[in-house]
């Protein structure tokens, strides 16, 4: 199947329950993203007069992952999805699991990106200006190097965190999307949750600081609901161990009280970084 000329944008009625929507609704595929990894699919889907456009990812689309050799990967977007929700933050657009024209597979809610925003920046000087973090430096070609920037943005702060709890391996800058309405969502949550420590991000630039006070109770919340019905939930998408290694990656954050720092047994920036 081939890609849409131009991917239309999102036309979504309002809607109270969208994951309802998703998970019921008559799912049709309009046409392939070419430029994902894995086979992802633009539909649209219909309940009740009901209308949105999404991304289904059909589990039978994947490709095997040496490093992530259990569950699937859709599986792990919708439990990111879960987790996000039990955050109270929203980050995740909502992610369902179900049977589409190609089996089982990831269905979430497209996103119109807010062409304006700016987040990341290549900028000359060792330093950043006000209102932005550090990542560290990047080859820009000829011999030149540029500092990679991202902004001191409170939303990008909660994604952050996020991303440390589901021990997230490829925070890309092509996987944030701000909305015109100010909203920031995170996507592509497929290599997550692995038990051994694989965060590669470009949200770095917290990195060692205290951990806000608001993160600091979402954190014991979330804890909370890991023992509970969350923890329940996690179990049906991703296996025990994974579940246990994300309630001890809580467990840490809590007690340091500060956003992790780059091990150094691990590439801590993904490639590419877009």
């Amino acid at each position: 199947m081939s890609a849409p000329e131009r991917i239309p944008p999102r036309s979504v009625t309002p809607d109270a329950n969208p994951a309802e929507l998703l998970a019921h609704g008559e799912l049709t595929v309009r046409g392939r993203i070419r430029e994902a990894s894995n086979a992802a699919l633009f539909c649209t889907v219909a309940l009740d007069g009901r209308q949105a456009s999404c991304v289904y990812k059909p589990v039978a689309g994947e490709r095997p992952l040496w490093d992530f050799p259990d569950g699937t990967l859709a599986g792990r977007e919708v439990a990111a999805y879960e987790v996000s929700e039990a955050t109270g933050w929203g980050l995740v657009p909502p992610t369902v699991l179900r049977e589409g024209p190609y089996g089982e597979g990831m269905c979430q809610l497209w996103i119109d990106v807010h062409p304006e925003a700016e987040l990341l920046a290549l900028v000359d000087g060792e330093e950043p200006e006000p209102g932005w973090k550090a990542v560290g430096l990047a080859d820009v070609g000829e011999g030149r190097t540029a500092l990679l920037v991202h902004a001191d943005d409170p939303r990008l702060r909660r994604l952050a965190v996020l991303d440390a709890v589901i021990n997230n391996a490829d925070r890309k800058g092509g996987h944030l999307l701000p909305t015109a309405d100010g909203r920031l969502y995170g996507i592509d949550h497929g290599v997550t949750f692995n038990v051994d420590g694989k965060l590669r991000t470009l949200l770095w630039g917290w990195a060692g600081e205290p951990l806000p006070e608001e993160a600091v109770g979402v954190l014991k919340g979330l804890r909370d609901a890991l023992d509970g019905p969350l923890g329940t939930r996690l179990a049906t998408l991703i296996t025990t161990a994974e579940v246990d290694a994300t309630r001890a990656r809580v467990d840490a954050l809590l007690t340091s009280g500060r956003h992790p720092e780059p091990s150094g047994d691990w590439p801590a920036i993904p490639w590419p970084p877009v």
